[in-house]
C-alpha cells in the first residue's frame, strides 16, 4: 500500500527474526512495530535491536501504557478497546486503518492528487457502513462454515493487498477451530501448493473487482480443473464467479483499496462458525495466550 500509493519503498519483516539476522539499520529509514498488547516479546526485542543500531522506531499498539509505546520513539494507539478473546479480530482492522491513514498523509505530501486523496478518504468513510451490511446478514457464512466443517485442510488465496488478508483468514481458522489452513498468494499456487489440491482440500479465494480479478479467476479455474472445491469471497453483482465456484460469500462493492477491510470480516466469521460447529472454545483456544511475553 505504502509503495503503490505514496511511492515510498517499504518491506515487512517477522519481528521474531529481526534481532537474529544482524539487520542493516539505516538512518533514513523509519521502522514500525505492531503489537496489540504492546508487550509481545519478539516485537519488543526487535524494536530494541533497531534502536540500539540507531533506528527510529514507531509503535502501533492497542494497550495504553504498555512497554512498546513507552520505549518506542513515538507511534499511535489504535484504541480498539479491550479484546476479550485470545484471537485478535478488531485490532487487525484498526492496525491496517493506521497504515491507510499514514499512507494517505504521506502520499498527499508527495505525488497523490487532491482528487485521488479525496476518493481514498471517501472510501475509508464508507467502510463502517459496509461492514455493518456484512454483519447484518451472516446466515450464509454460517451455513457454508457448517457444510465445510468436516474438512481437515484448507487453502486461503488472495493477491495484492488481499494476500495478507488470506494469511489472516488461515491463521484465524487454525487458531480457533484447530483446522489446518495455509495462506498463499494465489499467484504462487503453481509453485507447489497446487499439488495439495483435491476434493478433500477446499480453497478459499478472495476475489475483489480490481485489476487482478481476472488473474484470480484463472487461478480458480486451475483449482476446479483438479476437482478442488472452491469458496469465493466476492463482490455483489459478480455473476461470473457464482458460475465457477461451489459457494460464494458476498461483500458490498467498494473502493478497490478498501476490500481488505471487507474481505477479512467473512474470513473471521467463517473461522468463528467453523469453531462453533466443531465445539471449540472460541474465546480461549488451546495452547494460546493473549500476549506472547516470552520467546
Amino acid at each position: 500500500l505504502l509503495e503503490s500509493i505514496a511511492r515510498i519503498p517499504a518491506s515487512t519483516e517477522l519481528s521474531s527474526e529481526v534481532r537474529y539476522k544482524n539487520p542493516v539499520v539505516q538512518a533514513d529509514t523509519l521502522y514500525f512495530v505492531v503489537s496489540q498488547s504492546g508487550e509481545t516479546a519478539d516485537t519488543l526485542y526487535a524494536m530494541r535491536e533497531l534502536q540500539r543500531k540507531g533506528g527510529r522506531v514507531l509503535g502501533i499498539c492497542n494497550v495504553v501504557g504498555s512497554t512498546i509505546p513507552r520505549e518506542s520513539n513515538g507511534g499511535v494507539y489504535i484504541h480498539s478497546g479491550p479484546e476479550i478473546a485470545v484471537a485478535s479480530t478488531k485490532a487487525f482492522t484498526s492496525q491496517i486503518n493506521v497504515f491507510y491513514i499514514l499512507t494517505l498523509i504521506l502520499a498527499r505530501m508527495r505525488h497523490l492528487s487532491y482528487e485521488a486523496g479525496l476518493s481514498l478518504v471517501s472510501g475509508l468513510e464508507s467502510v463502517p457502513d459496509k461492514i455493518k451490511e456484512i454483519l447484518a446478514d451472516t446466515e450464509g457464512i454460517k451455513q457454508i462454515a457448517k457444510a465445510y466443517s468436516k474438512y481437515e485442510n484448507f487453502l486461503f488465496l488472495g493477491r495484492g493487498l488481499n494476500y495478507s488478508v488470506a494469511m489472516e483468514g488461515a491463521l484465524k481458522l487454525k487458531e480457533i477451530s484447530y483446522v489446518h489452513a495455509e495462506g498463499y498468494s494465489s499467484a504462487e499456487i503453481k509453485h507447489g501448493p497446487i499439488a495439495l489440491i483435491n476434493e478433500n482440500t477446499p480453497s478459499l479465494f478472495l476475489v475483489p473487482d480490481d485489476e487482478l480479478r481476472d488473474k484470480v479467476i484463472n487461478n480458480i479455474k486451475e483449482v476446479k480443473a483438479r476437482k478442488g472445491k472452491v469458496i469465493a469471497i466476492a463482490v455483489k453483482g459478480d455473476s461470473e464467479i457464482e458460475n465457477i465456484v461451489d459457494d460464494v460469500i458476498w461483500i458490498p462493492k467498494a473502493h478497490t483499496l478498501m476490500y481488505p477491510y471487507l474481505m477479512v470480516i467473512p474470513l473471521q466469521l467463517f473461522a468463528f462458525y467453523t469453531a462453533l460447529e466443531l465445539k471449540r472454545d472460541v474465546d480461549q483456544p488451546r495452547n494460546l495466550a493473549k500476549s506472547v511475553t516470552v520467546e
